[in-house]
């Protein structure tokens, strides 16, 4: 993929989210913002200016990220689940979404924002 793409970032864990901004710079796209909680990742939606978000689906104190994933969605913004494990499935509505697992790897960024971007547009 040639197309650089704005991404936020929804990731609790600072060491985590900074690899991945590291990642995303590398192949030559841009962290607009990371958000650590539900409510930031509501507001980073609110403001706009992202092309795709990378989500980690279960957040410090057992958040989980379905509502950021329903805002995403009704906006028409593409994102991607990101997990380090065992997960239950998402909601019906989030079924088809790339999944990015943890640890992250420089080869499936770039595969799953393009995954995010051809399913949204679909």
């Amino acid at each position: 993929m040639t197309n650089s793409r704005s991404i936020l970032v929804v990731e609790d864990e600072p060491l985590i989210a900074m690899m991945l901004e590291d990642f995303l710079d590398s192949l030559g796209h841009k962290c607009v913002a990371i958000a650590e909680t539900v409510a930031e990742a509501m507001d980073r939606i609110d403001e706009g200016g992202f092309d795709v978000a990378i989500m980690d689906v279960h957040l410090k104190g057992g958040e989980k990220i379905w509502p950021v994933a329903d805002r995403l969605a009704k906006k028409g913004c593409p994102f991607i689940l990101a997990t380090g494990g065992h997960i239950e499935p998402p909601p019906a509505q989030h079924a088809d979404a790339p999944v990015l697992s943890k640890p992250y790897t420089m080869d499936a960024i770039n595969p799953a924002i393009a995954a995010a971007l051809t399913e949204r547009a679909s």
